[in-house]
């Protein structure tokens, strides 16, 4: 039976939408993790809100609570982001966003920004949509580059996009741009509903292979562990196979949860007790 450790289970502030930070921040030490990940949105952390004076006041309430941040997730899906955008001004500023989000990730002690490739047109052909990507992703790597951040590269789900939803897709996207700076990682969910297999990860990408959201579905759903059906036994074999030590983010993003968010962690806490180190 494959094991993790407790310390690699990551807490995510998506399903604390509406609640403070502050309140996020205690449940996380109140249910005893060591390490969050930070969704980068308002009320919480909205770069384009905020100053770098502010990020610093965020990090001293992460700090105080002897918290470390291992990925910062600038919101990216629901508002106005796109990589691939056709239109110039859309572009350009979500690379300015991600830009700015790197900055936040310096100022959060956070050692990965979580980046994915926006979405073209649909009655345009792919390979015009993804040169947009690829050159955005560029743009950004030698900025992360300058700064010693590393763009973990998330596949999503085809209803959000249309450039990178597979393990195929995502190699494709880390070939062409080829920097040590750009990285790959998973989510359960897209995995699941594209019927892909976690060892696939760990065998094609290897050390380029950085982060997980580690969530349950049906097979969609980004639900707690124990409200859907994916295999987690396997996966766990699969990390244990791999001596997979990274983090496995908790990212529950199902409306479900929003009026009581402390509830999905202890329903994930509980099922995944008996596989914790």
């Amino acid at each position: 039976m494959g094991e993790i450790k407790r310390s690699q289970i990551t807490g995510m502030n998506f399903h604390y939408l509406h609640y403070p930070l502050d309140y996020f921040l205690d449940a996380m030490v109140h249910y005893q993790f060591e390490h969050i990940e930070l969704w980068g949105a308002a009320p919480h952390l909205y770069v384009e809100d905020l100053s770098l004076s502010d990020i610093r006041g965020i990090r001293a309430e992460i700090n105080r609570r002897e918290l470390k941040v291992v990925c910062f997730t600038p919101e990216q899906c629901m508002y106005p982001i796109n990589l691939a955008a056709r239109e110039k001004e859309i572009r350009e500023r979500s690379v300015h966003y991600f830009k700015k989000s790197i900055d936040a990730a310096v100022e959060l002690r956070a050692p990965m920004v979580l980046v994915t490739a926006g979405w073209g047109y649909r009655n345009e052909t792919r390979e015009e949509a993804w040169n947009r990507t690829n050159d955005s992703l560029q743009q950004l790597t030698d900025y992360a580059e300058k700064e010693g951040i590393v763009l973990a590269l998330e596949p999503l789900q085809k209803i959000e996009s249309n450039l990178i939803c597979t393990l195929p897709d995502l190699v494709e996207m880390l070939d062409s741009v080829r920097s040590p700076f750009l990285k790959g990682m998973v989510d359960t969910i897209p995995l699941a509903v594209e019927g892909e297999e976690l060892v696939g990860y760990f065998e094609q990408l290897r050390d380029n292979f950085v982060h997980i959201h580690f969530i349950d579905g049906n097979p969609s759903g980004h639900l707690a562990w124990g409200d859907g059906n994916l295999p987690l036994e396997k996966y766990l074999n699969t990390l244990a196979d791999y001596n997979y030590n990274g983090a496995l983010t908790l990212e529950f993003t199902s409306s479900q949860y929003l009026l009581n968010p402390n509830k999905a962690i202890e329903t994930s806490l509980k099922r995944l007790a008996p596989f914790l180190q």
